[in-house]
This record gives structure tokens, C-alpha cells and sequence, in this order.
């Protein structure tokens, strides 16, 4: 496999049937790659392995990078570093395997002990919020996704993205923990903003607050978003006047 060219289809194995494991897997999927398997041990995880990925088989962490060509690790933030170390420790790290994981977090150095078995390390982290359905699919067609990987690797790193329907965006190990700090104060400061406006006309009475706040939380952030790109100036917003008699002139 050539790194200036498309990864080509591959043998991919999902470590973690979260929110995130089962949709990029999809994606995979859908791009031609064959999956080998993914592991879930909550029921409610196998439910959602088997709602979005039907007939591919649940397997054991171990089984899952023993056969597969690209290994997926989509486990939260801090399992990420004993996960790939126990699995170097039982030798299940294979040189020439591709090996991602999805933490905004971590960069290549948490792969170390892959690397070190001849695996070839790639962080890949889509800037969006999965849901664990099948919407995310859709939704991650508009999504832009931060690789970092060795430079003679990147480009099979971003065709990966290409294949799943997003947009890569290249950061640098020493950068991800901005990023990072990036994606968390974007996805805390709107998540508190929102529920306590629901929270407000909910205490008013009013019936579904959420969708009575939708249209304006996201013409908001469409704003805040052409403001920060400077597409628009900051300004400010405009109230309806109204003439003599109360009516809109």
C-alpha cells in the first residue's frame, strides 16, 4: 500500500461500539472496506453494533486487531492509553497494521506502543456530535475531520476521511491539545447555553421548549460562525419598527 495513493480496501476492525465505533465503521462500509468485526460489551452497545452494523460479528478486543488491517479505537479519552499498551503487551499489534484512534485529546504519542510493534499510527478525530444512529451518517458528510499522522502516512489518513464523506483538516501533534480545548469549549459552552434557555421557558410554561429555541439556537450559531470567519461583521440586531398605528410600514 502505497502512501500517495487511496488506502484501497481493507480488513477494518471497530474497538468500541459507542456512539462513534458503529457509524465510522458504516462509513467504511459504505466506502467498499470489509468489516472484520467489532467489539461491544454492554447490551446497549451490541444492540447499537447490530442496529447500524447488521451481520457483523461481535468479537473480543484481541480477535478484532489479530485480524484485521486497520484497527479503529473508538474508546473514550482515558482508555485510550491502557487499551493500546495492554495490547502491545500481549503482542496483538501487527507491523504494517494501520491503527486509529478518534480521541481530539491524544495525538500519535498514546500509539507508542503500536508503533513500536511496527503498527502504523494515525489520529483521526470528526468535529461533530454522534447521536449513535444512523443521522450521524448523513451528518458527517458536512463534517471536517483532524488528522495527524507521520508525513508519509497522511495522505492515507485523509483519504480515509475522503471515503467516509468528510472533509480532512491536517493538525499537528504538538497543536492537539488546542484543538482539543477547541472542540471542548464549543460543544460545553453550547450544550449549558442551550439547556438553560430550555430551562427558562420551560419554567414559563411553554410546551416542547426545545423546538420553540431550535430555529433561533441555530440561526445564532450560523451567525456567530460567519462573524468569526469575518464573511459578516459583528453588528447588531435589527428590531421591527413600527409606524403610527402599530402596523409594519
Amino acid at each position: 500500500m502505497s502512501p500517495s495513493q487511496p488506502s484501497g480496501r481493507l480488513g477494518v476492525g471497530i474497538v468500541g461500539a459507542g456512539h462513534v465505533g458503529p457509524v465510522l465503521g458504516a462509513a467504511l462500509a459504505a466506502a467498499g472496506h470489509a468489516l472484520v468485526g467489532i467489539s461491544a460489551v454492554s447490551e446497549a452497545s451490541r444492540d447499537r453494533a447490530d442496529a447500524i452494523l447488521p451481520g457483523v460479528p461481535i468479537l473480543s478486543v484481541q480477535e478484532i486487531v489479530e485480524r484485521s488491517e486497520l484497527v479503529v479505537l473508538a474508546v473514550p479519552d482515558d482508555q485510550l492509553e491502557g487499551l493500546v499498551q495492554g495490547l502491545a503487551t500481549t503482542g496483538a499489534w501487527q507491523a504494517g497494521q494501520l491503527v486509529v484512534h478518534t480521541s481530539p485529546v491524544h495525538g500519535l504519542a498514546i500509539l507508542q506502543p503500536a508503533r513500536a510493534a511496527g503498527a502504523i499510527p494515525l489520529a483521526i478525530h470528526p468535529a461533530l456530535q454522534f447521536t449513535g444512529s444512523t443521522i450521524d451518517l448523513v451528518r458527517l458528510r458536512d463534517s471536517y475531520c483532524a488528522v495527524t499522522a507521520p508525513a508519509p502516512v497522511l495522505p492515507i489518513g485523509q483519504a480515509l476521511v475522503v471515503e467516509m464523506g468528510a472533509e480532512p483538516v491536517v493538525v499537528e501533534e504538538a497543536d492537539r491539545e488546542r484543538y482539543a480545548e477547541a472542540v471542548e469549549t464549543a460543544t460545553t459552552f453550547s450544550a449549558a447555553i442551550v439547556t438553560q434557555s430550555v430551562g427558562i421557558l420551560r419554567e414559563l410554561g411553554l410546551p416542547e421548549p426545545g423546538r420553540v429555541i431550535a430555529p433561533l439556537v441555530r440561526s445564532a450559531m450560523d451567525r456567530a460562525l460567519a462573524v468569526a470567519d469575518g464573511s459578516v461583521g459583528p453588528g447588531t440586531i435589527e428590531m421591527p419598527s413600527f409606524d403610527d398605528d402599530g402596523d409594519l410600514p
